[in-house]
């Protein structure tokens, strides 16, 4: 299946029971597929902000229930989950982060639960516990200011190159799950000679100005040329509107970042809580996904819009590992452009 990005306006009020199943019998592990959903959710999620709208506004009228949400940076999600522990209002979260969703897993706060449509996911968007699923990704690469750059096709350890003194900014990895996550793979893939690189980067004038959207700026307007570590769906977004932006996935590779919908096992609402996650998996808003410029989480929908999962070169990756490095190598990244 492939989509153009062209909005579907029919909505169609069945997709919940078809993503979900229609057996009155079935229980909560398979998603509580029968249960005629009632109550409010609320919803934690990440940007694209018109995304998350959309998403909220399409299952609200097909399954008539309420959802508050809050939207957010993953780190600002985290930040709220953690204020909120000892009173959890959130019934689902979604995080722009894979090795975060596996932090909540690993503090044993999420629901397990088998989406009837989980097996038409990428196979390594899914949690092999069947706690998080990774409804749509993203990658990060370079993108360049067009005014400043006719072309380029520079990888990561040529960004050293003198023609690009002053030129560079890459996002904080501390406020950036996607940047954390990108830099983490690429130390698990270059433990002999990866801060060499990142140190001749320094080294060359590059900056970190904040997170994503900061260091994104920073090459909008000019001050400065090439963005380290960018997120594709944004910068393909900035194009679309007209900015003078390019971009590309450099040869040396980059990681591919599932972000992970899942259900908090302290939901007060699970019933409706497994059906949006379940929801996020359909046909339609597997749509929306597509329009926001992010890689569908499904393996059988392609994009018309951006490159798909089987046309990105690939970084090597072992989660576990970049999970539990990444604090140390964001501290010493960090460090550098102190």
């Amino acid at each position: 299946m492939k989509f153009k990005g062209i909005f579907a306006t029919a909505l169609l009020s069945a997709v919940i029971l078809g993503a979900c199943g229609t057996s009155a019998d079935a229980d909560t592990d398979n998603g509580n597929t029968g249960a005629e959903l009632s109550g409010n959710l609320t919803v934690y999620l990440p940007s694209p902000a018109g995304l998350a709208d959309d998403l909220i506004a399409m299952f609200q009228q097909q399954t008539g229930i309420a959802v508050d949400q809050f939207q957010g940076t993953t780190g600002q999600i985290l930040a709220r989950l953690e204020a909120e522990a000892a009173n959890p209002i959130a019934d689902v979260v979604i995080l722009a982060s894979w090795s975060d969703g596996m932090e909540l897993r690993q503090q044993g706060l999420l629901h397990a639960f088998t989406p009837e449509l989980a097996s038409q996911l990428h196979a390594d968007f899914v949690s092999d516990d069947n706690t998080m699923f990774g409804t749509s990704a993203s990658a990060v690469g370079i993108a360049y200011n067009t005014l400043l750059f006719d072309s380029m096709d520079a990888d990561w350890a040529d960004l050293a190159n003198a023609e690009f003194h002053d030129q560079l900014a890459f996002p904080d990895p501390e406020l950036s799950g996607s940047a954390k996550d990108f830099l983490a793979g690429f130390m698990y893939n270059n433990q002999e000679n990866g801060w060499a690189t990142w140190q001749s980067l320094a080294d060359n004038g590059m900056i970190v100005p904040g997170a994503n959207a900061a260091a994104l700026e920073s090459v909008v307007t000019g001050e400065r040329g090439i963005l380290v570590s960018g997120v594709d769906w944004n910068i393909f977004n900035a194009i679309a509107q007209g900015e003078p932006l390019n971009f590309y996935y450099p040869a040396g590779g980059t990681v591919i970042n599932p972000r992970p919908a899942m259900v908090l096992q302290s939901s007060q609402n699970i019933d409706a809580a497994e059906a949006f996650v379940n929801f996020l998996m359909s046909d339609e808003a597997q749509e929306l996904v597509v329009n926001s410029f992010l890689i569908p989480g499904r393996a059988d929908i392609k994009s018309d819009l951006r490159p798909n999962v089987d046309e990105i070169n690939l970084l090597t990756t072992d989660w576990d590992w970049m999970m539990n490095n990444a604090s140390e190598i964001n501290s010493t990244f960090n460090g550098l452009f102190r």
